[in-house]
């Protein structure tokens, strides 16, 4: 898997949220990580939503482009929401269509 982004997305993504999309990558190492299909956000391309670790709880957008890109959309830090979601899922149900990661 290769993760690729925008680099001006990047510089806006930092100035608002204090996260680059290099420190974001790591949460996809993080076998705890949850994500659900974001199709509210766009009618255009397929793009998910994730939380993971990544020395903090991060909330992630990408898409899948081709076979081995990963696109970053957004990331920042997790709300309390969605680190209860990412720390209260007992791996059999998780709400509002979460489900552990397995890829």
């Amino acid at each position: 898997m290769a993760f690729v982004w925008d680099p001006v997305k990047e510089a806006v993504n930092f100035r608002k949220h204090h996260i680059h999309f290099s420190t974001a990558e790591h949460i996809f190492n993080d076998p705890f990580r949850v994500k659900r299909l974001d199709d509210d956000s766009s009618i255009t391309e397929e793009r998910y939503q994730t939380i993971g670790e990544a020395g903090a709880v991060l909330f992630v957008v990408y898409t899948e482009e081709g076979l081995d890109d990963t696109r970053f959309i957004t990331a920042r830090l997790a709300t309390a929401q969605e680190r209860r979601i990412y720390h209260g899922g007992d791996g059999t149900a998780y709400p509002y269509g979460w489900e552990r990661a397995d890829d």
